[in-house]
């Protein structure tokens, strides 16, 4: 598997495109086209919130139908909380891009992000609609789709992977969106992946939804779990390997590519967060099951206490061990190491569940990096899990004081 500058338009079968709808207050990218002229394969994964938006309802339906040729997202309004009339927008949304590029209306999946509670502005909405699917074929800014998902996300997140599977090369493609709302079992985060591989549906589910399980689903920044959280996969079946209809070789081969692409997106979104300085990784190692072993590691990255000790670069163990002891695992301490790691080294700070002494100045270094792991050492078995997150600043208190405004 190799890195590269793929985007969703360098996948053969997909062309995507973002424009300004004015959907927003200010002028950027704000509605999204991600358009299969043949048709694609799809998989979803949805909020577990018991309160989802319009879109996430439509979606949970429409993502059974095998041949996909349409997913539209806005930015600015989440179509959550809406009721009936949100749920007929939705539809109106559907039918509108399919009378436009001349496909079924259950050919098309809808996504919203933004604010919750406030009703669609159709007529802007409708009006992008006509002009999204009329440039989208012949549109030349492959990077404009991933920043008309945005919300209060400082940067677009995507990426980009090659393989080969039987002397044919396989393309992957990613975009995603999140930065406040963030909260293990997806977030406010939006993703859409796509890919050429040659595979049937129930093949690319099993690939799918593992992989989210060790990659959105392990990030937080803030402890809320969104109305509007989906993660959708889609394939065009264009490349040229053999086809995959069960679990091989070749099937493994690109689900670990399908992994590292859902986990470079999860934590540009953890680094990203609402007013983060810094990108935290916590690694629980050593552990007798990795089951618990995820529940500790999202444990530290969603308290509150510990990420404001990392945003002053304060060594403060003490909080990382609370985190652990009411997360609901069963556990005694008197195995574990803690550690601090980042591009200035690494260093020991608890040692068989008892304090130790440590150079502060030294520890101080390795906490003002951007980039910031812990470490938990168990030495009581051969599991591990990781999570993501960031540090949590006095802006995010001012990014969300001010949401709606």
């Amino acid at each position: 598997m190799i890195k590269k500058d793929i985007t969703i338009n360098d996948v053969e079968g997909f062309k995507s495109i973002g424009i300004d709808a004015k959907l927003r207050k200010e002028k950027r990218e704000n509605l999204a086209l991600i358009y299969a002229k043949n048709g694609a394969i799809a998989s979803g994964v949805f909020t577990q919130n018991v309160i989802k938006a319009a879109p996430v309802i439509y979606n949970m339906k429409n993502i059974e139908n095998e041949n996909i040729k349409a997913v539209i997202i806005n930015s600015g309004n989440a179509n959550a909380c809406t009721g009936e009339v949100g749920y007929q927008n939705t539809e109106i949304i559907a039918k509108n891009i399919a009378k436009h590029l001349e496909i079924e209306s259950e050919e098309v999946l809808v996504n919203s992000t933004g604010i919750i509670g406030v009703q669609l502005p159709m007529d802007k909405i409708l009006s992008g609609i006509e002009k999204i699917c009329t440039e989208v074929q012949n549109h030349n800014d492959k990077h404009s789709i991933a920043r008309a998902i945005m919300t209060t996300d400082t940067k677009p997140k995507e990426i980009g992977v090659e393989l080969e599977l039987d002397g044919k090369k396989v393309k992957i493609a990613g975009i995603a969106k999140g930065s406040g709302m963030i909260h293990p079992n997806m977030a406010t985060m939006l993703g859409f992946i796509v890919t050429d591989i040659n595979i049937t549906k129930d093949m690319l589910e099993k690939a799918f939804k593992p992989t989210i399980d060790k990659s959105f689903n392990m990030i937080s920044v803030d402890g809320d779990t969104s109305t509007n959280d989906t993660c959708i996969i889609l394939s065009s079946r264009k490349a040229k390997n053999k086809l995959i209809d069960k679990e091989d070789k070749n099937f493994n081969k690109f689900k670990e590519a399908l992994e590292y692409v859902n986990i470079e997106l999860a934590k540009m979104i953890a680094a990203d967060g609402e007013g983060a300085t810094k990108l935290l990784e916590v690694n629980v190692v050593n552990y007798k099951n990795e089951e618990e072993a995820k529940i500790l590691a999202k444990s530290i990255i969603t308290s509150n206490l510990t990420k404001a000790a990392f945003f002053g670069a304060d060594a403060n163990w003490g909080r990382i061990l609370c985190a652990m002891g009411y997360s609901g695992v069963q556990f005694t301490p008197n195995t574990l190491d803690l550690y601090f790691k980042s591009g200035k080294g690494e260093i020991k700070v608890f040692e068989n569940g008892l304090p130790i002494i440590f150079n502060e100045d030294k520890v101080k270094e390795i906490l003002l990096e951007k980039e910031v792991i812990v470490i938990a050492d168990f030495k009581t078995g051969e599991h591990s899990a990781t999570a993501w997150g960031c540090d949590l600043t006095y802006d995010y208190v001012k990014i969300n004081g001010s949401y709606r405004s």
